[in-house]
Order: structure tokens, then C-alpha cells, then sequence
């Protein structure tokens, strides 16, 4: 067992530190706090309210079921594409999971039957059909995306660029290398190499590919979680800052003054979107009739600041980015 991993860096390897914000990393560890049951000290608002929809949908004895094995270890690494971007969107990671060489899916289902000690059904098909049931694989995780992550995505996201900004800012004033150094209690960087402790396999450049990748994560936990998948960047995901008020509420103190823009009704439906709901949920909660909820909902919708997405049967709405500065500046 390793006990310490050193990663060489190049003046080419500097040159290609990025950070991204990545959707589909943050599915896995997800996906397995909502499989464990468990009252989650920071995520429990959120899993109170997703669980049920994923047992409602068959998720919870779906593919992610077989892909993604509970109390961690490791995750298929197929399932965590290399983003493209800063910011790549979650239709574009999917697209990279189906596209997946045939054989890297074969070769990460191996190494995930090592670490289980059996394939299930559903995996072992996989194994013997990448390119057929792909598709299948890519179909269940959009489902689990819309029911359980895009409704709370503003505010993810949110959290998440504030870390991106805050780490771009220690780098711009201190120097890479010391961003690598406060980046997490595991790694230390020495010159020209970062080390990283507790780590179970080697980490070279042989096995890492070029550069780094930084993805801050609000599900990832305390610990680090990591993909190293030659011609990509190696891959590091970190418990993003500001992760313990995630879901805390934010009470609107000034909707007089938003109400003067939006009128009284639709200011109030924003104001009850702390968490994402149903029409009939939001009639119950506001007093409003539910055909003059569904039509103050599509006029916030136009104007972008309500998300709408298919949860089994209902359909879930959600403040966007956009509704949440406004919240912010009518509250200031």
C-alpha cells in the first residue's frame, strides 16, 4: 500500500492547472449519500427531499445502483469524462460517458469487480455491450439529474464559483504553488513535485497524463477523490468552500421593495422557491390558486428566473441564478 504519492510537475504541467465546475461529478457522491440512508450533517434538507423521488423512479435499484458502490471506494471512471471547459454542460457530459471507448468501459468494470468482488447484472451486460447499453446508463443519470441535482443547481453552482474565485485569487497573489499547498490537508507541494498522502496507487506522469485539473465539489465530503486517465489531466475533486450553508435559508427582508417590480404574487412564489416544489405545493404554501400559480410561473420561466424539471409525474420548479442575485440585491 502507498502511502504517499508524488506528482512531478513540468513548467508545462504549471502552465496547464485549471479549475472546472463539473456536473457530473458531483452525481456519484450524490447518489451514494441518498443510497446510504444516512442523516447527513450538511446535506440532510436535500436528502430529505430527493429520496423519495429516487425511490419513486426506480433508481434506487437501477444502473447507478450497480455503477456506484455504497460506502465509498471507487467509481467507474468512465462516469467522470475530463471536462472540456470550466463549465461544461451536464448534455455534454453525458455525451462523453456515451462516447466512451468500449474498452476503457471494459477495463474500469474489471477494476470495479475487484474492489466488489462480482459485477451485477446489469454491469456485467454492460461489460459485454459498452456501446449498446451506454445509452441506457447516460438516460438514467439525465433522470437523476433532473430530480435530484438541477432543481438545487443555482445554488450549487453558486457555492462552487465562489470557491473557483476564491482559489483563482490565492494562485493570482501566492503562486500555484501555493494553492496546491492549501488545497487540501493531504497535499503538500515541494518544488516541482505535489504529494499527496494516504493515497492507496502510485500517482506519475506515466499514469496521469499532463497538467492538472482542480474540480471543487459540495457532495465529495472531506476527502479527496481522483481520476487519473491517460491522454486527460489527472483529475482532483475537493470539498468546495462554503459547503456548510449551502442549504441554509435566506429569507427575503425587503420583498416590499421586489414586489414593486414583480407585483406581490409573483415575488411571493420566488420567496416560497427556497426549496424547488410543485405547483399544488406552491398553491398550499402561498395561498394562491393553483391556475394563478401556473401562470405566474410561466411568466417567471420567460423572464428566467424559475427552472422547470420533470420529476417522475410532477413537475419540480426552482429559482435560477438569476432569481437568486435578484433576491440578493432586493434584500441588501
Amino acid at each position: 500500500m502507498v502511502a504517499l504519492a508524488e506528482l512531478a510537475f513540468s513548467t508545462d504541467d504549471l502552465a496547464r492547472v485549471r479549475f472546472a465546475v463539473s456536473p457530473l461529478w458531483e452525481v456519484a457522491p450524490s447518489f451514494r449519500l441518498l443510497r446510504s440512508g444516512a442523516a447527513h450533517p450538511v446535506h440532510r434538507t436535500w436528502a430529505d427531499q430527493v429520496r423519495p423521488r429516487l425511490i419513486a423512479a426506480g433508481l434506487d435499484r437501477g444502473w447507478l445502483h450497480e455503477l456506484i458502490p455504497p460506502g465509498g471506494g471507487y467509481v467507474p471512471d468512465f462516469l467522470n469524462p475530463a471536462p472540456t471547459g470550466p463549465a461544461p454542460a451536464p448534455a455534454a457530459e453525458r455525451e462523453a460517458i456515451r462516447a466512451a471507448p468500449a474498452d476503457r468501459v471494459r477495463q474500469d468494470l474489471d477494476h470495479l469487480a475487484r474492489h466488489q468482488g462480482a459485477l451485477g447484472r446489469r454491469t456485467r451486460a454492460l461489460r459485454n455491450d459498452p456501446q449498446g447499453l451506454l445509452p441506457k446508463v447516460t438516460e438514467e443519470i439525465e433522470t437523476y439529474w433532473e430530480l435530484a441535482l438541477a432543481p438545487y443547481w443555482a445554488r450549487i453552482r453558486a457555492v462552487l464559483d465562489t470557491d473557483v474565485l476564491h482559489r483563482a485569487r490565492t494562485a493570482a497573489e501566492h503562486g500555484t504553488g501555493h494553492l496546491l499547498d492549501t488545497l487540501h490537508p493531504s497535499l503538500s507541494w515541494d518544488g516541482d513535485v505535489l504529494r499527496m498522502a494516504r493515497r492507496k496507487q502510485p500517482l506519475t506522469r506515466t499514469t496521469a497524463g499532463t497538467g492538472l485539473l482542480l474540480i471543487p465539489s459540495v457532495f465529495t465530503g472531506t476527502g479527496l477523490r481522483t481520476r487519473t486517465t491517460p491522454p486527460d489531466p489527472p483529475q482532483l475533486a475537493y470539498q468546495a468552500r462554503g459547503v456548510g450553508s449551502l442549504w441554509q435559508a435566506r429569507p427575503v427582508a425587503r420583498a416590499d421593495a421586489l414586489s414593486a417590480v414583480l407585483g406581490r404574487s409573483r415575488t411571493l412564489l420566488l420567496a416560497s422557491l427556497e426549496n424547488p416544489a410543485s405547483t399544488t405545493r406552491l398553491a398550499h404554501r402561498t395561498g394562491l390558486s393553483p391556475a394563478g400559480v401556473s401562470q405566474h410561473l410561466t411568466a417567471l420561466r420567460d423572464a428566467g428566473l424559475v427552472s422547470a424539471h420533470r420529476a417522475g409525474r410532477s413537475v419540480l420548479y426552482a429559482r435560477t441564478g438569476a432569481a437568486e442575485t435578484l433576491l440578493r440585491a432586493a434584500s441588501a
